[in-house]
C-alpha cells in the first residue's frame, strides 16, 4: 500500500513538474500568442473597446424615453397663519381673523416620460460615438502591434544573452588551457612572463563579460516575462534558438508584397481623428438648428392633519400635463460662429495631418525594406567574418605554441575574434527586429 501511494504521488509530481514546463515554454510565435492575451496593455486596451460600447450606448439612450418618478413628503410643524376680513363671518368692519389653512401633512407623488422628438446635436453624437468605437479599436490594433514587436525584440534578446553566454564560457575555457599550457612553458624555461601576463589580461575581461552576459540573461528573461504577462520570476524556457530563428526571418518575398496604405495602424488612427474633428464641425453647426423635446405627466397628492396615507381611505388628488419644449436659436453674438470656425480650422489641420502622415508612411516603408535588406547583407558579412576570424585566431594559437607568433600578436586575434562573434549575434538580432519592423509598416 505504501509503495501504491509513493508511485502514486511520484506520478502527479511528474504530471505537474510536465505541466509547469508546458506553461513556461514557448516558441517565438507561442510567446506572441500568450502576451496578445495576457499582457497587461493589451487587457486593458480590450476593456477601452468595452468602454467605447458602453459610452455608445451611453450616447443613445438620451434620445430614447426617460421616466422619472418624484416622491415628496411634507409635515408643518408650525402652520402658517392667515388674516381674513373679520365681515366676512359676521365680525366688526376693519377686523382680522386669523386662519390656518390647508392640512399639517401632505404627500405629492408624480412620474414623467420624458422623449427628445428632435437635436441635431444628438443625432451627431450618435455618430461621433460610432468612431470613437473604431478609434478604441484601431488603438487594440496598435496596441497588439506594439506588443508583438515588443515580445519579438525579448525573445531575440534572450536568445542573444545566451548565446553569448555560451560562447563566453567556451572563449573562457579555451583561454584557461592556453593559460596553463603558457605558465607550464614559462616554468620550464622555454617562454617569457609577458606572454603569461597578455593571456591573464584576455582572461580577465572575458571572466568579467561573463559575469555581467550572466545577469544580463537574467534581466531579459524577466523583461520577456513582464511583456507576456507572467510574473518576472518565472523561469520560461525558448525552444527556438537563434540560429534556427533567423533563418527562418529571412524572406525576400516579403519586400515584393502590394502594400495597402487603410492597412497601415498609424493611417488608422490619424483617419480617425479626421472623423472626429468633422463631427466636431458638425455638432457646431448643429447648434444652430432648433431642439424640440415631449413630456408628460401624472401625479396624485393627498393631506391630512395625521399620517394617514397608507389607509384605505385616505383620498388622494390626481394631476396630469401634457407637454412640449421647443428651443430656437435666435442670437448669440457670433459665439456660435466663431465655434463653428474654430472647428473648421481643427479639421482643416487633421486633413493636412493626414496627408502628411500618408507621405511619412510611404517614407518609412522604404526606409523599413531598406533596413531589412542592410540587416540581411550584415548578417552574411559577418557570418563570414566570423569564419574568417576563427580560423586567424586558430593559426596564431598554432604559431605561438610552436614560437612563431607573439602574445601580442596572439591576444590581437583573440580580440578580433571575440568582436566578430559579438558582431555575428548582434546581426542575427537585427535581421529579426528589421523584418518585424517592415511586416508593423505593411500591416498584411
Amino acid at each position: 500500500m505504501k509503495v501504491q501511494f509513493l508511485t502514486i504521488l511520484a506520478f502527479i509530481s511528474v504530471s505537474c513538474s510536465f505541466s509547469q514546463e508546458q506553461r513556461n515554454s514557448f516558441s517565438l510565435e507561442e510567446a506572441i500568442t500568450y502576451a496578445l492575451e495576457y499582457n497587461y496593455s493589451v487587457i486593458n486596451a480590450n476593456r477601452e473597446i468595452l468602454d467605447a460600447q458602453k459610452q455608445k450606448w451611453e450616447v443613445i439612450a438620451t434620445g430614447l424615453p426617460q421616466i422619472d418618478g418624484n416622491l415628496s413628503y411634507q409635515n408643518q410643524l408650525k402652520q402658517p397663519v392667515t388674516l381674513i376680513p373679520g365681515e366676512i363671518v359676521g365680525g366688526e368692519p376693519g377686523s382680522f381673523l386669523p386662519v390656518i389653512f390647508g392640512q399639517q401633512n401632505q404627500v405629492n407623488a408624480t412620474a414623467t416620460l420624458r422623449q427628445q422628438i428632435f437635436d441635431g446635436s444628438y443625432i451627431v453624437g450618435v455618430q461621433a460615438t460610432e468612431a470613437f468605437l473604431r478609434y478604441s479599436q484601431n488603438n487594440k490594433e496598435k496596441t497588439d502591434q506594439d506588443i508583438r514587436k515588443a515580445v519579438i525584440e525579448a525573445y531575440g534578446n534572450v536568445l542573444l544573452a545566451q548565446e553569448t553566454v555560451a560562447i563566453l564560457e567556451n572563449n573562457k575555457e579555451t583561454l584557461e588551457k592556453n593559460l596553463f599550457e603558457t605558465e607550464k612553458l614559462f616554468e620550464n624555461g622555454l617562454g617569457d612572463e609577458e606572454s603569461v601576463e597578455q593571456l591573464q589580461i584576455t582572461l580577465s575581461s572575458i571572466i568579467s563579460a561573463l559575469k555581467n552576459a550572466i545577469r544580463f540573461e537574467d534581466i531579459t528573461l524577466q523583461m520577456l516575462n513582464l511583456i507576456m504577462g507572467l510574473p518576472i520570476e518565472d523561469q520560461t524556457v525558448l525552444k527556438e534558438n537563434l540560429d534556427d530563428l533567423v533563418l527562418k526571418q529571412i524572406d525576400f518575398d516579403l519586400l515584393e508584397s502590394e502594400f495597402f496604405m487603410e492597412n497601415n495602424v498609424d493611417y488608422k488612427l490619424v483617419a480617425n481623428l479626421n472623423e472626429q474633428r468633422y463631427y466636431e464641425l458638425k455638432l457646431a453647426k448643429s447648434k444652430a438648428l432648433p431642439s424640440l423635446n415631449a413630456f408628460v405627466n401624472y401625479g396624485a397628492s393627498a393631506f391630512s392633519n395625521t399620517f394617514t396615507f397608507f389607509e384605505s381611505e385616505q383620498q388622494w388628488f390626481g394631476s396630469s400635463v401634457l407637454g412640449f419644449d421647443l428651443k430656437i436659436p435666435i442670437f448669440s453674438s457670433l459665439n456660435r460662429s466663431a465655434t463653428t470656425q474654430r472647428a473648421k480650422i481643427a479639421y482643416d489641420q487633421a486633413k493636412t495631418q493626414l496627408t502628411e502622415t500618408e507621405e511619412q508612411i510611404r517614407l518609412q516603408l522604404e526606409r523599413a525594406k531598406s533596413d531589412y535588406i542592410f540587416s540581411i547583407e550584415d548578417y552574411e558579412t559577418t557570418k563570414s567574418n566570423l569564419n574568417l576570424a576563427e580560423r586567424i585566431e586558430k593559426k596564431n594559437q598554432t604559431k605561438y605554441f610552436e614560437g612563431l607568433a607573439t602574445s601580442f600578436e596572439l591576444r590581437q586575434a583573440q580580440i578580433q575574434l571575440y568582436t566578430a562573434q559579438q558582431d555575428y549575434l548582434e546581426s542575427m538580432v537585427e535581421v529579426i527586429n528589421r523584418k518585424t519592423e517592415l511586416e508593423t509598416v505593411l500591416n498584411n
